[in-house]
Formats: C-alpha cells, sequence, structure tokens
C-alpha cells in the first residue's frame, strides 16, 4: 500500500470513527474528503461525464445510510469503494449507459454484480445487514476480487475456511435477498 493510501485509509477510518461517536465537524470533513475522492474515482473511468455528480451525491448518501456498519478492524477503503462502486453502477444502470460497467469490476465479477443491481438491491443494505465475518469474506472475494488463495491469506486462516466464510456468507445474502423481494 502505497504512502497516499496508507495515510487517506488511518485518516478516513479514524474520521470515521468519530463521526460514529456523534462528532459532527469530524463527520463533515470525511463526507467533504470523501466527495473528493468519489469524484476522481468516478472522472478516471468516465472522464468528465455528467455522472459525476449523480454518483458523488448517491454514494455519500449511501456512505451515510451504511456509516453504522463500518468496523475499524476493517479497512476503510474498500468498505468505502464497494458503496461506490455499486453505486456508480446502479447510477450507469438507470441511465442506461451499462456498457462502461466493465471498467469498475473484473468480468469475473460482472454477472453476480448485474443480477444484483438488475434486481435493484441495494449493495451497501445488503453488506451491512451481514455479519463482520460474511461482510469480510464477500468484499475480499467479490469485491475486490481476491482469490480464495488471497483472501484466506490476508486473513491468516486455512483456504477451506475461507471457502467456508464465502459460501456462508452467500448463503445469508441470498436468504436477506428472499426476504426484502416477498
Amino acid at each position: 500500500m502505497n504512502t497516499t493510501i496508507r495515510n487517506d485509509e488511518e485518516h478516513w477510518s479514524q474520521l470515521m470513527l468519530l463521526a460514529q461517536q456523534g462528532h459532527e465537524e469530524s463527520y463533515r470533513q470525511l463526507l467533504q474528503e470523501l466527495a473528493s475522492a468519489i469524484a476522481a474515482y468516478v472522472r478516471s473511468r468516465f472522464g468528465d461525464s455528467d455522472i459525476v455528480d449523480d454518483c458523488v451525491q448517491e454514494s455519500l448518501v449511501a456512505i451515510h445510510q451504511a456509516r453504522n456498519s463500518y468496523e475499524a478492524k476493517y479497512l476503510f477503503r474498500p468498505w468505502l469503494f464497494a458503496i461506490v462502486r455499486y453505486k456508480t453502477i446502479d447510477m450507469l444502470r438507470k441511465k442506461n449507459h451499462h456498457p462502461h460497467c466493465g471498467n469498475l469490476t473484473s468480468r469475473e465479477d460482472n454477472k453476480n454484480i448485474d443480477d444484483t443491481v438488475d434486481q435493484s438491491i441495494d449493495f451497501d443494505a445488503l453488506l451491512s445487514a451481514l455479519s463482520a465475518t460474511h461482510r469480510e469474506a464477500i468484499v475480499l472475494t467479490k469485491v475486490e476480487g481476491f482469490s480464495i488463495r488471497e483472501a484466506a491469506a490476508k486473513l491468516c486462516i486455512s483456504e477451506s475456511a475461507m471457502k467456508v466464510r464465502v459460501h456462508r456468507a452467500l448463503d445469508a445474502s441470498r436468504q436477506l435477498l428472499k426476504e426484502e423481494l416477498h
């Protein structure tokens, strides 16, 4: 992890923790900084498109709604950019610009993401409803694109244990989706 990313990671994590404790100024500062980072991220993929401002706003709303799901023992950037990716994909779907979706995720993940988006499921709400262990398994393997082996090594667990976590996380997600659709 380069120094800038590491500094952002620690800084944003600290601001989020303060915000979760009710420090309004820290929360305001966090949202301002995240707005700039999100805009840069979306611009880097689509240029100065009309969707940049919309993606920033939608992402900030989703971050606000999911802020209590962030846990300090996990990295902040993956949590943040999982939300941003899915909100951006959602925006592109709504505006029928979905050919650009390939820029946001790996080809392997596109089918799973498309299925979720097509069902109009709010990904950040789904993630926040999962246990921390299940959320971590999904983020590492389905959002960040780590292999089972890489994710297991990152968490210092066996590959078998990682497979079980991913399987259980997917089962829990399916159950949550069923409940939401009924």
